[in-house]
């Protein structure tokens, strides 16, 4: 019997050593290749997005690049719809996902989300013009509301608006706004950090944000499960830039105000 419990013992110790040992590979694997790969959506502003001149920049972005200078790496940007993002992380093609993700409970069953870098909502938009104020107003099946595929937007539309259609999209936010505008729906929702980032691409006064917000989110950014030394890492990284003050300036420039754009 003893022989036996000596046995299942070095089994198990064999096991905890092995999991701790590809919890650091990750961090450990990106500094040895000398290069941290990112995955980010395609065209999300403020967060992520192609500018005028070609750069892919933004809010998360930025961080990125500075992860990568505190990792002493090259920074590489692979481009995905939101839905492919996920995906994207758990097949090994991205070392981490930085997007205006929120960290839900559902999406925290295949992934590891680091700690919140901000806290969002989810609003309402509508065509500027549009008499209609509440959600009662729109909670009704005459009503469409566009939304993200795979966003926590799906989910706020059909717990707020059940008697509503709700019209799924796939790719970035500027997707919801247009179909706002061309009348293919009645409303947009999403995150509110998002459109007023996305509204700067736009007409002026062309969108009504209703100032009601539906929820309050924490976005994160994610790395696979058994990634805890990347993790601890992008946590640790958050601690100091808003210790230094390059976090205050990040999210000052590029989440509350639109002073990127007259410079992207």
């Amino acid at each position: 019997m003893r022989k036996w419990t000596c046995a299942w013992l070095a089994i198990l110790m064999v096991a905890v050593v092995g999991v701790s040992k590809a919890s650091a590979d990750a961090l450990q694997e990106i500094v040895k290749r000398g290069e941290l790969r990112v995955a980010v959506q395609t065209q999300g502003p403020p967060f992520s997005f192609i500018d005028k001149a070609g750069v892919r920049t933004g809010s998360s972005v930025e961080f990125c690049k500075l992860m990568a200078q505190e990792m002493g790496v090259k920074v590489v940007f692979l481009d995905f719809d939101w839905d492919g993002l996920i995906p994207a992380l758990l097949s090994g093609k991205a070392d981490m996902l930085a997007a205006d993700m929120t960290a839900n409970l559902k999406r925290a069953l295949k992934v590891r989300f680091t700690q919140p870098f901000y806290y969002t909502g989810s609003v309402i938009f509508t065509k500027a013009g549009d008499p209609r104020s509440s959600i009662e107003d729109f909670n009704k099946e005459s009503v469409t509301v566009a939304v993200l595929l795979g966003a926590t937007g799906e989910a706020v539309a059909k717990k707020y608006l059940p008697k509503a259609k709700i019209k799924s999209y796939k790719g970035g936010g500027p997707l919801l706004i247009n179909a706002v505008l061309d009348g293919h729906a009645d409303i947009g929702l999403n995150d509110e950090s998002a459109v007023m980032g996305q509204m700067a691409e736009f007409p002026p006064n062309s969108i009504r944000i209703l100032p009601t917000k539906l929820s309050k989110e924490p976005l994160a950014f994610a790395v696979r499960p058994e990634d805890s030394h990347l993790a601890e890492w992008i946590n640790l990284f958050f601690e100091w830039v808003k210790e230094d003050g390059r976090y205050d300036e990040n999210i000052r420039y590029w989440v509350k105000s639109l002073d990127w754009k007259k410079d992207h």
